[in-house]
């Protein structure tokens, strides 16, 4: 007798099916699994067996092979403990085949028989939805994550025990849409606001202009000047996510290990240090997995003194700040993560800060200034929408009281929303900000009034824009234009745009 058990694993940004297949023959007493699985998955027959002991079923003490189809696709994780343990249940009779059909199961096993979560749920529960399977069954703590892909019926177990009960029908096990509001809601916001931070009234523009548009952007200035307070102060300023977007970022923290119970309510803050390697930075590794630039998807990326960055770190932020999503290739898997992220980044003027500051002498040489400079490469720089130069606040402003409202925070987020709000009715979908079109979409779609048009050819051949440069321009001076309400880009649009193409 052949047992079908149907399951799926992650893979990359989606989801692929397995088939878990039990046979049973006479013979010594054996447990064999095949068909391309890892060293986890073969840990797997002794989980499997001791969870079933464990929950007072038998394990048949005949030759048990699983085969795990399709053989070519390379498994990992213990996705497959649960299918491999209906399998056995089915093949020894405990089980009959009506009560496992067209359902599909995932999870793993502990050694008593509970249900451990596992990461990239979202993917199978997706998978399985995509293949016309109407039931999957996920362990209890995954249940909430899983709630966030509709259109499916989904299961939370607890123990095998309990699962058995339910498939006789003995026993009922919580959906996901039972579960209401008891899910955990993970957020990554910081605690700064704009009204924390004294003076620097241009860069609290830029940032707004930045944020209300997408745009990447670069603050330079010397130690102190409240560079970082600045790019802290702006992940409280980002928009509320969308149903999508909450899906998407709640997939990829999943894939990531870093939340196998929680869903993401807010957008990412990822902060990495100046010594993480490319792979972290980009992605990769074994398995592919998705890396800072894809958790900081649909939020912000935060490179504190970028130019401290390895040089091929930096190099290899080009392709996705252009594309918007990153595919890593490997010897046995080719995957595609989003990495739709702004990108927000600071440097000081030389390595010792203080180049042109008129308190401080600067002590680096003209070799190393320039080194430090040339770490941003022009192609890099390029792709950055917004420079702004921020100065130190004088030492007595310091000293005053902070106010106890949130006035100037309130006004700023209410001015981004606004602007997000035209950008949505302009383009005709969510998640669409100036920032994201493209050359030919800016032309068909943004309009310059005659003066502004005039403004920018003369500035183009002053500033030896390049195309990229030209565009990101245009898009940034729509920003301003959509943050006052206006419906063309004027003269006065374009050269506050202009003042941020500086390098």
């Amino acid at each position: 007798m052949i047992a079908k058990i149907h399951s799926a694993i992650p893979y990359g940004f989606g989801g692929k099916l397995v088939e878990v297949e039990g046979d049973m023959n006479r013979g010594l007493p054996a447990f064999n699994i095949v068909g391309m699985a890892n060293k986890t998955i073969n840990e797997a027959k002794e989980r499997v067996r001791s969870a079933m002991v464990n929950s007072d079923f038998f394990f048949p003490d005949k030759k048990v092979t699983i085969s795990l189809a399709p053989a070519e696709l390379l498994k990992d994780g213990a996705y497959l403990d649960l299918p491999i343990a209906l399998s056995v249940l089915v093949l020894s009779g405990q089980l009959i085949k009506s009560d496992v059909a067209d359902k599909m199961f995932v999870g793993e096993l502990s050694l008593n028989g509970e249900l451990r979560p596992v990461k990239g749920i979202i993917n199978v529960v997706e998978a399985a939805k995509e293949a016309g399977y109407s039931e999957i069954y996920v362990p209890i703590k995954n249940l909430a994550q899983a709630s966030l892909v509709e259109g499916i019926t989904i299961y939370g177990v607890d123990t095998l025990q309990n699962l058995f009960l339910a498939l006789k029908g003995q026993a009922n096990l919580p959906m996901a849409s039972n579960i209401g509001g008891e899910h955990k809601k993970a957020t990554h916001c910081t605690g700064e606001i704009l009204d924390h931070i004294r003076g620097q009234k241009l860069a609290k523009r830029a940032m707004e202009i930045a944020i209300a548009g997408h745009h990447n952007i670069l603050i330079s200035g010397p130690p102190g000047a409240g560079k970082t307070l600045l790019a802290k102060a702006a992940a409280n300023l980002l928009p509320d996510l969308t149903p999508a977007e909450k899906i998407d970022i709640t997939k990829i923290y999943s894939i990531a290990g870093l939340s196998k119970d929680e869903i993401i309510e807010a957008r990412p803050f990822r902060s990495p240090h100046h010594t993480a390697s490319s792979t972290s930075i980009i992605g990769g590794g074994a398995t592919a997995s998705p890396g800072e630039i894809s958790l900081a998807h649909k939020g912000i990326l935060f490179l504190d003194e970028i130019p401290e960055f390895p040089r091929s770190v930096l190099e290899a932020l080009r392709q996705p700040l252009e594309d918007k999503e990153i595919s890593i290739s490997r010897a046995n898997r080719k995957t595609t993560y989003p990495a739709d992220f702004m990108l927000v980044a600071t440097m000081n003027p030389c390595p010792c800060g203080y180049l042109g500051d008129p308190t401080h002498e600067c002590k680096c040489t003209e070799t190393q200034i320039q080194k430090y400079q040339k770490k941003l490469s022009g192609p890099l720089f390029d792709r950055i929408d917004m420079n702004i130069v921020v100065e130190k606040v004088d030492n007595a402003d310091l000293l005053k009281d902070l106010p106890d409202e949130t006035g100037e925070h309130n006004v700023v987020k209410n001015n981004i929303t606004e602007a997000i709000k035209r950008q949505k009715a302009r383009y005709g979908q969510d998640g669409v900000y100036n920032s994201s079109l493209s050359s030919f979409q800016v032309s068909k779609m943004l309009q310059l009034e005659p003066a502004a048009e005039k403004m920018l050819a003369a500035a183009s051949e002053k500033l030896n824009l390049s195309a990229r440069s030209y565009f990101k321009t245009i898009k940034v001076a729509q920003t301003i234009t959509d943050l006052a309400g206006a419906d063309k880009i004027s003269a006065q649009h374009l050269a506050e745009a202009l003042t941020y193409r500086k390098r």
